[in-house]
């Protein structure tokens, strides 16, 4: 466990603290240079598209986020640029950090506009799959902010994606439903060791509300730990994801939240952006919650615990 190199150092925690926080979690297809299909056909170690970039950031804008989750960031330059690009356009996030797990091309990251008051890297994690030991393949985030209610936790995730060359594990079903119980381990006995009862988990689960992984990120045993959020676009539609090889839409992302934090989420529910441009910037869309601390009293003196310090 260190602390993220990738991140602006962390500042204090500011003299006033913002009554309301917007939380997004957006998988960003692939930002970086990669393999890829182009229109022109396949190029080999090709950048995401500048037209694909801007509807990324018009979307980003139009959900006006305050701190922002990111799966498939490309290495720390990409994020540099993404968030130069966008403060260039009016929306600044002076506070990013880059998750330096397994996978090298595909990262999980955060912007933020308000300090973090800590940043974890979590990697290696290792759990037994098939006849070896393998690493949770993005690692896991784990950022700490103040909030008039107490310090939030935010546990970001990119769970293993569906293709596979493994044939003894098709979709990687087996090995997603194994890293989902290695986090879900690591996070109950970190919580245990904080005390931490304000937390969010969220990301890309690359697998729906009814599967193992989620289950496992909500449940052990008898134990209820967190509670998924109901979400919706503003026509009511409810996925997140557009696979164009078999032209299937289901919601893979999602946003869970701990017993104590779903008294602050405002109408009880998470949204889904739906702006026309969503669909050119990633076969993704984005998923925000909004929290109310609105009832608390401002609190300049927030400390963040000794606990957390480790």
């Amino acid at each position: 466990m260190s602390l993220a190199a990738e991140a602006r150092v962390p500042s204090p925690a500011p003299a006033a603290l913002p009554p309301q926080l917007k939380i997004a979690t957006y998988n960003v297809e692939n930002y970086g240079s990669l393999n890829r299909r182009t229109p022109h056909g396949f190029r080999a170690n090709y950048p995401k598209s500048e037209a694909a970039k801007r509807a990324l950031r018009q979307t980003i804008r139009e959900i006006d986020a305050d701190i922002l989750v990111l799966q498939e960031m490309g290495p720390v330059e990409y994020l540099l640029e993404l968030q130069r690009d966008l403060k260039a356009e009016g929306s600044d996030y002076p506070y990013s950090v880059l998750m330096r797990g397994p996978d090298a091309a595909r990262h999980i990251a955060a912007l933020s506009r308000i300090p973090f008051a800590r940043v974890h890297e979590h990697s290696p994690l290792r759990f037994e799959y098939q006849d070896g030991v393998e690493d949770v393949k993005r690692g896991l985030l784990e950022l700490h902010f103040a909030t008039p209610a107490g310090p939030l936790t935010l546990w970001a995730l990119h769970l293993k994606s569906r293709y596979t060359t493994n044939k003894a594990d098709p979709e990687s079903a087996i090995r997603r439903a194994a890293e989902a119980m290695r986090i879900r381990e690591f996070i109950l006995q970190r919580i245990a060791d904080t005390q931490a009862d304000l937390y969010l988990i969220l990301g890309d689960f690359n697998d729906t509300k009814v599967s193992p992984p989620l289950r496992y990120l909500m449940q052990r045993s008898e134990l209820k730990f967190s509670h998924l959020l109901p979400s919706s676009d503003s026509r009511g539609e409810h996925w997140t994801y557009h696979n164009t090889r078999d032209d299937s839409y289901s919601r893979v992302d999602h946003i869970l939240a701990s017993s104590a934090v779903l008294p602050f989420v405002k109408n009880g529910s998470a949204e889904i952006a739906d702006g026309p441009q969503v669909r050119s910037a990633s076969d993704h869309r984005p998923i925000f919650v909004t929290l109310d601390f609105s009832a608390f009293p401002q609190s300049p003196n927030w400390e963040v615990p000794r606990s957390l310090e480790d």
